[in-house]
């Protein structure tokens, strides 16, 4: 028996695995972090015996209330993931699963591998309406990648989105590919009409580091770059530094910033009504976003989410209050479960990549239906 994650996004540590009933593991935290919440591991063992895994040490992990009827996925190509049968007794996650094959994969949600999004990217740019940029390096050496999605001008709204400041929220790069797939369909409506208004700024992965090292929420410095909007720096956060930086060069009309969240079993968004420069304008084409996303699909809606900053108390170090309040436009935070939709639960997959892209496709009804008003 051997269990590794000596592979991209792999995180694990094993305490003991001498028998399938009795294997204890626990998870590395963030680089110089005291996160840690992510999980991704290969098992090699024998198939048709059932096998417990207990994951320990999880009552001060990031989001304790994140493990409360929480199922991980498991896969055996990769490909499809699927939820097991998992447990939490308030100090550990016990899995108990029966392999059909001698080798699987389990992980805290579908991971999106740094070759998908290299592929992701070559795919995208192949398209006559798109091009990809780089923006600079990582503090790994990585790329910072953007996509750019439609035409420039004077006379079309840009539309920012970003994925991934937290990189162990995968989902959020899941979403991002169905949205890119139904934006470079020519042959979609909806698409064919934003790109008439809009030209679409996509920074599909903000984090390459930390989800390559298999970190829950930082980068390869330790830093949560949600965090880091109202002092940004290349030695800290080149990220968040380049990214807003390309903002201020290209402006902004509308913000979108794609996150997962440990605890809540819903899709929801967050909205920046508590930064200096909110209007009765903003907060309509919030309130017309969330209405036509409501009416477009039945997994989203607006009664379970964050409570809302009291006026002028917002935290300007996050993304989406940061640029809302600079730019003085419709700026929401996106969240969707790690668990399941609540409304539609799903007991085989939970909520999955597939939901994930077509919430990304539905999105851009929403984005087409404020679009006119954006400016």
């Amino acid at each position: 028996m051997k269990i590794t994650s000596n592979f991209d996004s792999g995180n694990i540590n094993v305490i003991s695995a001498e028998t399938p009933e009795n294997i204890r593991l626990s998870i590395h935290k963030d680089n110089q972090s005291e996160f840690y919440q992510w999980f991704h591991y290969k098992l090699e063992s024998t198939a048709m015996v059932e096998h417990k895994m207990t994951i320990t040490d999880l009552k001060t992990s990031a989001y304790p209330d994140g493990w409360k009827n929480y199922q991980a996925v498991a896969s055996y190509d990769r490909k499809e993931w699927f939820r097991v049968d998992s447990e939490f007794d308030g100090e550990s996650l016990i899995i108990e699963h029966t392999p059909e094959f001698n080798h699987t994969y389990y992980a805290y949600f579908a991971p999106y591998g740094y070759e998908r999004h290299l592929d992701l990217l070559a795919w995208a740019q192949s398209s006559f309406d798109c091009q990809q940029i780089s923006l600079g390096e990582t503090l790994d050496g990585r790329d910072l990648s953007m996509l750019v999605v439609g035409e420039p001008s004077d006379d079309k709204k840009a539309v920012w989105i970003t994925a991934r400041q937290h990189p162990g929220e995968t989902m959020a790069e899941w979403l991002i590919e169905g949205l890119l797939e139904r934006l470079l369909d020519d042959e979609d409506g909806v698409a064919r009409s934003l790109l008439n208004k809009c030209v679409f700024y996509i920074v599909p992965n903000m984090n390459p580091d930390g989800s390559y090292r298999g970190h829950l929420r930082t980068n390869a410095a330790g830093v949560n770059l949600n965090r880091e909007w109202a002092e940004p720096s290349m030695e800290r956060s080149p990220e968040v530094y380049l990214v807003l930086n390309k903002m201020r060069e290209t402006g902004l009309d509308m913000f979108l910033d794609v996150h997962g969240d440990e605890a809540l079993p819903y899709n929801f968004v967050a909205g920046c009504e508590g930064v200096p420069n909110y209007s009765d304008k903003i907060k309509h084409l919030e309130d017309s976003f969330k209405r036509v996303l409501m009416q477009t699909t039945p997994e989203f809606q607006d009664t379970y989410g964050y409570p809302k900053d009291a006026p002028g108390e917002a935290n300007l170090t996050v993304g989406s209050n940061a640029v809302g309040n600079e730019f003085e436009c419709l700026s929401y935070t996106l969240e969707m479960p790690f668990k399941d939709n609540a409304d539609l639960p799903d007991p085989a997959f939970g909520w999955s990549p597939a939901r994930c892209k077509q919430l990304g496709e539905d999105v851009l009804v929403a984005i087409h239906s404020v679009a006119d008003e954006l400016r």
